[in-house]
């Protein structure tokens, strides 16, 4: 690690060595050598005079980049695409004459784009999936256990603390789902041209059409697309880039909707994020356990979301068939937007694998709002025995308003079912009305949406996805 230079957090401190490879200079180049053998295979297969001999060179050299001679001749051009066009010359004199033919920058910098961007989003794809299954595990655990719900984060009609996980599980799902769509449209820009008309090609094969026609579908299938985009400028809509980024902005914000919940919940004691043994959570103060991996997915996440602007302006502002405002953006902002999710899912399955539920303290919390909650209950047995639904409906109104004041302004326990008992008109002992303190049966079907929900739409996307699932995050700080 350099101490005398900026290096960025996403790359010593949150994306993993995975990730990192797939935007390296290696993968890139290594990419670029890819088409630049998939454009001459396809102009031999199609009849232009370049030798078997000549693809066996390009293919001896395709890994072993000589960045260094890229790099020398790059100062004195100042492009880097003719840089290593020379430099894999240099490695391939037999072919050095052949190499990049009829094409333009484009077609190595934003095909490889493309395949970048494809298999960034298959890794996330794959981390996606086992977040989902933890928080699958995680809500079928917890199924049953009841916990106060909250609106506007005040105590509301109980729920379970799976089906809460089954909340933050589908909306990965949808994610899930539009990285799906967006994965499976990726097309190649192909080869097209300087403005996208394939005029060279016109040049190069005397104007046959129909042999023009196969170039872009045979370069797709041999780099592993089922097809081009049909039409293009110089590149590839920018456009393609927004619909990506959207898409890990998505996944985002999903994420970061779950780790606020979590902090609320560890806050309150009711759950807590892994924490380990050597672990320190405040500087001054030894006592605490801070949600800090929570935090940090928040804050990584804010970027990711920020970040998905760049791609649509650079779309919005982009002139007729091409501008260069787009290089120097696009490189930082699909790079790190990619890197940044792949920390956040990272964290969400380190956290969501050991988060430890603390069942008394939930319960606890629970029977303290329970009576409001058993009201309805309370006042329908009072009716059984001959009360008036809508005196008994004030009455209990004012009980709860008396009993709510004994907690908020005196500090004291709730006593509403003692009040209640003591007033006549309910008829019900106190020992009638604890008989509806089971939280059990304020949670509506919660346990059975959680059953149907793993059932029919998380159980089958992960039967479907079994050989990703098993991963675990190693998180560096």
């Amino acid at each position: 690690m350099s101490t005398d230079r900026y290096t960025s957090p996403l790359s010593e401190r949150y994306a993993s060595k995975e990730m990192q490879y797939i935007f390296s200079p290696e993968m890139k180049f290594r990419t670029w050598r890819r088409l630049w053998i998939a454009l001459a295979e396809t102009e031999k297969e199609l009849g232009l005079d370049i030798t078997q001999e000549q693809i066996d060179e390009l293919k001896a050299h395709k890994d072993d980049i000589n960045f260094e001679v890229a790099k020398e001749r790059e100062k004195l051009v100042r492009h880097d695409v003719m840089s290593h066009v020379y430099a894999y010359g240099v490695q391939c004199p037999k072919a050095k004459g052949i190499i990049h033919l009829g094409a333009t920058s484009c077609y190595v910098g934003d095909n490889t784009d493309i395949i970048l961007m494809s298999e960034a989003l298959k890794l996330v794809r794959k981390k996606l999936i086992n977040v989902i299954a933890e928080l699958a595990k995680f809500a079928d655990r917890y199924k049953n256990l009841p916990t106060l719900a909250f609106t506007h984060f005040q105590p509301a009609q109980p729920t379970t603390v799976g089906k809460r996980a089954t909340l933050w599980t589908q909306e990965f799902l949808m994610d899930l789902e539009d990285l799906d769509y967006v994965l499976g449209s990726l097309k190649l820009l192909g080869s097209k041209g300087t403005t996208g008309t394939q005029a060279s090609f016109l040049e190069l094969f005397d104007g046959d059409q129909e042999t023009i026609d196969k170039i872009d579908p045979m370069i797709a299938a041999k780099m592993g697309f089922k097809e081009c985009y049909p039409v293009s400028g110089q590149t590839y809509s920018r456009k393609v880039d927004t619909r990506v980024l959207n898409v890990v902005a998505g996944i985002a914000a999903s994420a970061h909707k779950m780790s606020n919940d979590i902090r609320l919940l560890q806050h309150l004691k009711e759950v807590e994020e892994p924490f380990e043994k050597n672990q320190i959570g405040s500087s001054a103060m030894a006592y605490k356990r801070n949600p800090m991996r929570s935090e940090r997915i928040a804050s990584i996440s804010r970027y990711v979301m920020i970040d998905a602007l760049n791609p649509a302006i650079t779309s919005a502002t982009q002139w007729f068939e091409r501008t260069l405002d787009d290089s120097a953006n696009k490189r930082l902002s699909v790079a790190e937007g990619f890197l940044a999710i792949d920390g956040v899912l990272d964290l969400c399955l380190n956290v969501v694998d050991g988060l430890v539920v603390y069942d008394k303290v939930i319960t606890k919390h629970l029977m303290s709002e329970l009576p409001f909650m058993a009201t309805e209950n309370i006042m329908m047995d009072a009716v059984k025995k001959g009360g008036d639904r809508q005196e008994l409906h004030e009455k209990i109104r004012q009980l709860s308003m008396q009993a709510g004041a004994n907690v908020k302004q005196n500090g004291l326990d709730n006593n509403l079912l003692e009040l209640i008992a003591a007033d006549e008109s309910f008829g019900l002992t106190l020992e009638e009305l604890q008989a509806n303190m089971d939280p059990s049966k304020y949670v509506g079907r919660a346990p059975l949406q959680v059953d149907n929900f793993l059932k029919n739409h998380v159980n089958p996307v992960l039967e479907a996805n079994k050989e990703v699932l098993g991963m675990t995050a190693e998180i560096n700080v």
